[in-house]
């Protein structure tokens, strides 16, 4: 059994797509995979980056490339009525659902919602009636599970957000979704690909190939 940790915010619709293609890809394969949300904004602001979206000319181009990525990989895709936007209560909402044995992970149907909340049927994502229809279906998921419900503002979910966005920084993540297996990351949907030869043992990643790239000296620097 090998382990894959899936680092994603429900706001980027690339987390979305990845999560949505992530069975096909680990097909075949022994694989247990722990989902834990993290803050995108709290990465990019640690890195000194803005958003696809806070780029005028990337943000259309962003919404035109996932639109078309769902359409091709059959993937259900609508963009949310507003975009970017406040995701926090839906990353606590989420971790209102993690249990003591693991704090900082949702489960995949729990993960499922969170996703299909934003990208499914073009709302508005942070509408009060929609996160408290939201959250009601959640408690409902934990109550039949016979696991408690921690309150979404309380300081022990705002805490279990922080360690995680805390231990992606640690990693050196830089974005969402970010998969990592045996301590290397593969960021984004498109580098499912990859994670599956890696998980096949192509030899590529025994070769010195992954260490050799990153060691490739920088001939500029913008100031």
């Amino acid at each position: 059994m090998r382990d894959i940790t899936f680092f994603y915010d429900p706001i980027s619709p690339y987390a979305h797509l990845a999560f949505e293609r992530l069975p096909e890809a680990l097909m075949g394969h022994s694989v247990a995979v722990r989902y834990k949300p993290v803050l995108f904004a709290a990465l990019l602001k640690a890195n000194g980056q803005l958003g696809p979206a806070e780029i005028p000319g990337k943000r259309a181009w962003t919404y035109r490339q996932v639109a078309w990525l769902g359409h091709h990989h059959g993937v259900r895709l609508e963009l949310p009525a507003a975009h970017p936007f406040n995701p926090l209560a839906l990353l606590r909402l989420g971790l209102a659902t993690a249990t003591d044995d693991a704090p900082g992970e949702t489960n995949r149907y729990v993960t499922e919602q969170l996703f299909h909340h934003v990208w499914h049927g073009g709302l508005d994502a942070t509408d009060p009636a929609r996160l408290a229809a939201l959250q009601d279906l959640l408690q409902d998921h934990m109550a039949q599970r016979e696991k408690p419900w921690l309150a979404p503002d309380s300081e022990v979910v705002k805490q279990r957000l922080r360690a995680n966005t805390d231990e992606a920084l640690a990693l050196g993540l830089f974005g969402v979704p970010a998969m990592v297996l045996d301590g290397r990351i593969f960021w984004g949907q498109d580098a499912l690909p990859m994670l599956r030869a890696c998980l096949e043992g192509d030899a590529w990643f025994t070769s010195g190939a992954w260490e050799a790239a990153a060691g490739t000296p920088q001939g500029v620097q913008r100031r």
